[in-house]
C-alpha cells in the first residue's frame, strides 16, 4: 500500500524548521524543537514527514513500553524481559491532542481491573506509546500547564513517573519532542519555553516562484500520493541514510575547550537564565558537526546552534518578541581569535548522501526543478548562507484602522491633527498590579485568577457523576459500594460495583477569565496628556492577564463610534501591540463603547459559556456626540449590569475641577470605581474587596 505521507524532501523552503527537526532526529538529547509560525506553513506536514525517515525500532515482543531487547529497561512494568526475542516495527509518531486528559498522557490505574479483580494494574498513556519515537503536540500553547509540565519533565529526564491512586510506576520515555504553535493564539510561559531545546520561526514565503512551487507540489501530491512519493523516493532514501550516518558519527565528535568557551561566552553575553541554554547549545553544535560529516565543532557550528537554541530564552518580559541580535552574536564570537582545526575533508557523494551540506539535508532544488538535479553546496557547514530571516525583527502588528476621529462633528478638547486625531501616544511604564478576580465559583478553563471547579486542583469532595465519568473518586466509590457487598452476593476478591456507586472527584482550583477592556481614546483623554498613563495602566493589567492565563479583548471608542481593536484572544502580546498603536482624538461615544462590549460578551457567552468575563472600562466618564449622550451611556451600563457582568471603572479624570462622571458610570454598572493610582500594587487589593462586596450585596 502506498504511503500517504508527504515526502520530507519535497517541502519547499523552511530551512530552519527542517534543520531543527533533523538535528533532533539524530540527537534526541537536544530536547526537542518548538516550531512557531502562522497557520498554513507546513508545520504539521514536516513533522509527519520526518517520522517516516526515522530508522525502524527493535522491541521486545508484547512489551507495551517498547523496550529494546539489547538493553531492556530494568524497571519496565511489563518486565523483566528475558530470552532475547525481538521484533522490528516503524518508529511511531504519537499525537497529543489539545483536549487530552492527564490520565491519557501519563497513564493511570486500570479502574476496571482494580474494581472487578481487586488488583493494581497500570494502563499506559501516550508517553509510553511515544517511547523511541516522535511525540507531536500541535498547538502546544493551548495545552493546560499541568500537561505541558508533565510532558517536558518526561522529555528532560527520559522517564515518566506516575504516583497516583495507589499506583507507583516508572517507565522509560525517550522521544523526539516536537511542538507547534501559532503565537497569535497565545504564548507559552517563559519557564516552559526554556524546556524546549530549539525553537524556529516559520512564515510563508513572499517569493512568487517559491509559492508557486509549493502549490504545484501539493496539488500533485493530492492528485496521486503514491506517484508523488515514488518520484521523491531516491531523495528520501538518501536523507534516511544521512541521518543514520550522522547518528553513527555523533559519539566521535569532539567538543573542544575553545568551542565550549565560545558557547559559554555567547550564553553569558545574552544573559540567559540558568545553564540549560549552554548544555543545549553544546549538544546542538555537536549534532551540527555530525550532520556535516565532521568530528570537530567549529565556530560556525556554535553560531548556528546559538541561533536555534537562544532566541526563546532571551526574552526578559512577556512582551519581548523572540529573536537574537546576530551582530551581537558575531561580536562575541570575534573575541576568540584562536585558530580552529581545519574541518575534515567531506566525502564526495554525487547522490546527495552524508557528505552533502545542503540546507536541511538532502533538500531538493527549489523553483520547480525535479529530484536528482544538482543541489546547492556550501563551504563551511550547513545553512551558513541560508540563516533565518525572520529573526531580524518581530512581525508587524496590524494597524488599527483610523476612522474619522470627529465623526463629522469636529475635534474635542484640543485634539490635534486632521479630523481631530492626535498623534499616537507611547504607553507609560508598566507597574506591578495585584490580583483581582471575578466573585463566586466558576467552572471555566484552568488558569490562575478566580476560584472555580476545575478538572485539576485540590480535591474538595465527591459527587455522583453528571454525564460521563471523568475523574473517579476511588475512596468514595468504594465507600458507597462496601455496605452492599453481602446483599450483592460478593464471593471473589473484587468489589461488586454498580453504576449508582460511582463517585467523581470534585476539585477546586483557579480559572482563567475573559478580561474585556473598553478604552476611551477620545480627545478628552488626550487633551491633558493622560493617554500615556492610561496606556501604561492597561499594559500593566495586560501583563497581569498574561501571567494568569486569561483571554483578553479590547474595545476602543472615539469619534463617532466604537471598534473592536482586539477580538477576545489568548495572545496578550497582540493586545500590547494594538495598545501601543492606538490613536486618540475626537468626540466620546461612551454609549457606543458599552453597547459594543455588550455585543462582544454576548457572542463570547455562546462560544465559551464557562469562561466568566470581567469588564474593565477605562474612561473619565464624559460622553459627547448625539442627543443625550450621558443618558444613553447610563442605559447601556444598566443593560450590562442587568446581565450580571462584573465590571470595574478606572477613572482617568484629573485636574483640580472634577465632574465625577466616572463615579456615576460605576454606579450604573454596579461595579467599583478606582483611580489610576489605586491600580498600583496594594491599592488593587481594595478593588478586589470592593468587587466582591458589590456583588455580594447584589446577590443578597
Amino acid at each position: 500500500m502506498a504511503s500517504a505521507t508527504y515526502p520530507f524532501t519535497a517541502i519547499v523552503g523552511m530551512d530552519d524548521m527542517r534543520l531543527g527537526l533533523l538535528l533532533n532526529a539524530l540527537s534526541p538529547s537536544i530536547g526537542g524543537v518548538l516550531v512557531r509560525g502562522q497557520k498554513g506553513t507546513a508545520k504539521t506536514t514536516a513533522v509527519r514527514s520526518l517520522a517516516a525517515l526515522l530508522p525502524e525500532v527493535v522491541t521486545v515482543p508484547g512489551c507495551r513500553f517498547s523496550c529494546d531487547p539489547a538493553a531492556p529497561d530494568p524497571t519496565c512494568p511489563d518486565g523483566p524481559h528475558e530470552g532475547g526475542a525481538s521484533e522490528a516495527r516503524p518508529a511511531r509518531m504519537v499525537e497529543l491532542p489539545v483536549g487530552a486528559s492527564e490520565d491519557r498522557l501519563v497513564g493511570a490505574l486500570d479502574i476496571e481491573r482494580a474494581l472487578a479483580e481487586g488488583v493494581k494494574a497500570f494502563e499506559p498513556g501516550l508517553l509510553a506509546a511515544a517511547h523511541r519515537g516522535v511525540l507531536y503536540v500541535d498547538e502546544v500553547n493551548l495545552l493546560g500547564d499541568h500537561l505541558v509540565d508533565a510532558l517536558l519533565d518526561a522529555a528532560a529526564t527520559g522517564a515518566s513517573y506516575v504516583e497516583r491512586e495507589g499506583v507507583s510506576v516508572r517507565h522509560a520515555s525517550r522521544f523526539l519532542l516536537v511542538g507547534t504553535m501559532n503565537p497569535e493564539e497565545g504564548e507559552l510561559r517563559p519557564q516552559l519555553l526554556d524546556r524546549f531545546g530549539l525553537t524556529v520561526e516559520v512564515a510563508a514565503s513572499r517569493e512568487t516562484d517559491e509559492r508557486v512551487e509549493v502549490v504545484r507540489r501539493r496539488l500533485a501530491f493530492d492528485e496521486d500520493p503514491a506517484a508523488f512519493a515514488a518520484k521523491w523516493a531516491a531523495e528520501e532514501d538518501a536523507l534516511r541514510e544521512r541521518i543514520a550516518a550522522a547518528r553513527a558519527l555523533l559519539p566521535s565528535v569532539r567538543l573542544g575547550d575553545g568551542a565550549l568557551r565560545r558557547i559559554a561566552a555567547v550564553c553569558a553575553g545574552f544573559e540567559v537564565d540558568g545553564m540549560r541554554a549552554d548544555i543545549v547549545t553544546a549538544r546542538a553544535a555537536t549534532a551540527l558537526a555530525a550532520w556535516a560529516g565532521r568530528t570537530d565543532v567549529t565556530t560556525a557550528d556554535v553560531r548556528q546552534a546559538a541561533l536555534l537554541s537562544l532566541p526563546h530564552r532571551r526574552r526578559r518580559n512577556p512582551f519581548d518578541a523572540p529573536g537574537l541580535d546576530e551582530d551581537k552574536l558575531d561580536e562575541i564570537l570575534r573575541q576568540f581569535e584562536e585558530d580552529e582545526p581545519e574541518p575534515d575533508p567531506e566525502p564526495e557523494d554525487p547522490d546527495g548522501g552524508p557528505g552533502d551540506d545542503g540546507p536541511g539535508g538532502g533538500e531538493p532544488p527549489q523553483g520547480g526543478d525535479e529530484p536528482g538535479a544538482p543541489g546547492r553546496r556550501e563551504e563551511s557547514g550547513p545553512q551558513q548562507e541560508g540563516l533565518p530571516q525572520q529573526r531580524e525583527g518581530a512581525e508587524e502588528a496590524p494597524q488599527q484602522p483610523s476612522a474619522d476621529a470627529s465623526g463629522g462633528e469636529g475635534a474635542e478638547n484640543g485634539a490635534g491633527g486632521a479630523g481631530g486625531e492626535a498623534a499616537v501616544v507611547a504607553a507609560g511604564d508598566p507597574f506591578r498590579t495585584r490580583k483581582f478576580d471575578v466573585p463566586g465559583l466558576g467552572e471555566g478553563a484552568d488558569g490562575r485568577r478566580s476560584r472555580a471547579r476545575t478538572a485539576h486542583g485540590r480535591t474538595t469532595g465527591a459527587r455522583r457523576p453528571r454525564g460521563t465519568l471523568s475523574k473517579l473518586h476511588l475512596a468514595a466509590t468504594v465507600q458507597a459500594a462496601a455496605p452492599h457487598q453481602r446483599a450483592r452476593g460478593r464471593s471473589g476478591p473484587g468489589l461488586v460495583v454498580r453504576r449508582d456507586d460511582l463517585r467523581e472527584a470534585v476539585r477546586e482550583g483557579r480559572e482563567g477569565n475573559l478580561v474585556l477592556f473598553v478604552v476611551d481614546a477620545s480627545g478628552s483623554m488626550a487633551a491633558r496628556k493622560r493617554m500615556g498613563a492610561v496606556k501604561g495602566a492597561v499594559l500593566s493589567l495586560l501583563l497581569d492577564a498574561y501571567q494568569r492565563r486569561d483571554k483578553i479583548g479590547m474595545i476602543t471608542f472615539r469619534g463617532a463610534d466604537a471598534a473592536v481593536a482586539l477580538p477576545p484572544t489568548s495572545s496578550v502580546d497582540t493586545g500590547a501591540a494594538r495598545l501601543e498603536t492606538l490613536p486618540t482624538g475626537g468626540r466620546t461615544p461612551l454609549a457606543a463603547g458599552l453597547l459594543r462590549a455588550h455585543e462582544v460578551l454576548r457572542v463570547e457567552r455562546l462560544r465559551d459559556p464557562s469562561r466568566r468575563p470581567l469588564l474593565v472600562v477605562v474612561t473619565d466618564g464624559r460622553a459627547t456626540g448625539g442627543p443625550e449622550p450621558l443618558a444613553r451611556a447610563a442605559r447601556a451600563a444598566r443593560l450590562l449590569a442587568g446581565e450580571g457582568t462584573a465590571s470595574v471603572v478606572v477613572d482617568c479624570e484629573s485636574g483640580p475641577v472634577r465632574l465625577g462622571l466616572a463615579g456615576e458610570l460605576g454606579r450604573e454598572l454596579r461595579g467599583p470605581v478606582v483611580t489610576l493610582d489605586e491600580l498600583r500594587a496594594d491599592s488593587v487589593s481594595a478593588l478586589v474587596r470592593t468587587v466582591r462586596n458589590t456583588h455580594s450585596r447584589r446577590a443578597a
